[in-house]
C-alpha cells in the first residue's frame, strides 16, 4: 500500500486548451504522467466539422470513449463511424485523426494515452498542458457532467 491519497479532478477544475490557434478540437487534461502513472486521460471536444491533423503515438494505444455527437475515424487506410457509446482503439504508431461529422453539434470523447512516457518530456499530456486556454461552454459542461 502506497499510502497515497486518490487524485481527484472536478470538471470546473479542469482548464481546456488548445494546441494551436486555429484547432478546432479542445482538450483538457485529467491524468498525466506527473500524476504517477503511464496513462494519461483527456476530455476531447470537436467543433461541429472540426478535425485535429493526422497524427500519431509511436509508444502508446490510443482508446477514444464517444460520450455524445457521431464522427468518423481515420487511421492507416481505413475509415471508422462513430457514435455516443461507441469506443476506439488506435493502435501504437497508427497515423490517425478523428473527424466530427455533423455541421451543428460537438463530438465529445473521454480518450486514454495508454503510455504517456514516449518521445514527448513528459508525454502528450505536456504538449496539451502548454496549449492556449479557453473556456468550458455551458453546453460542455452538461455534456461531459451527463456523460452522455
Amino acid at each position: 500500500m502506497s499510502g497515497e491519497p486518490p487524485i481527484v479532478r472536478h470538471l470546473e477544475d479542469v482548464v481546456p486548451r488548445l494546441i494551436s490557434p486555429a484547432d478546432t478540437v479542445r482538450l483538457a487534461t485529467l491524468v498525466r504522467p506527473a500524476d504517477g502513472t503511464a496513462a494519461s486521460v483527456f476530455f476531447e471536444v470537436w467543433e461541429p466539422g472540426g478535425s485535429q491533423p493526422p497524427n500519431s503515438h509511436p509508444d502508446s494505444a490510443e482508446i477514444f470513449v464517444v460520450l455524445r455527437g457521431t464522427g468518423r475515424a481515420y487511421s492507416d487506410g481505413h475509415v471508422a463511424g462513430l457514435r455516443a457509446g461507441d469506443v476506439l482503439v488506435l493502435p501504437p504508431g497508427s497515423v490517425h485523426r478523428i473527424e466530427n461529422t455533423s455541421a451543428t453539434e460537438r463530438l465529445y470523447a473521454v480518450t486514454i494515452m495508454a503510455n504517456d512516457q514516449g518521445a514527448l518530456p513528459g508525454g502528450f499530456a505536456a504538449l496539451v498542458d502548454r496549449g492556449i486556454p479557453v473556456s468550458w461552454e455551458d453546453a460542455d459542461r452538461d455534456a461531459l457532467a451527463s456523460g452522455t
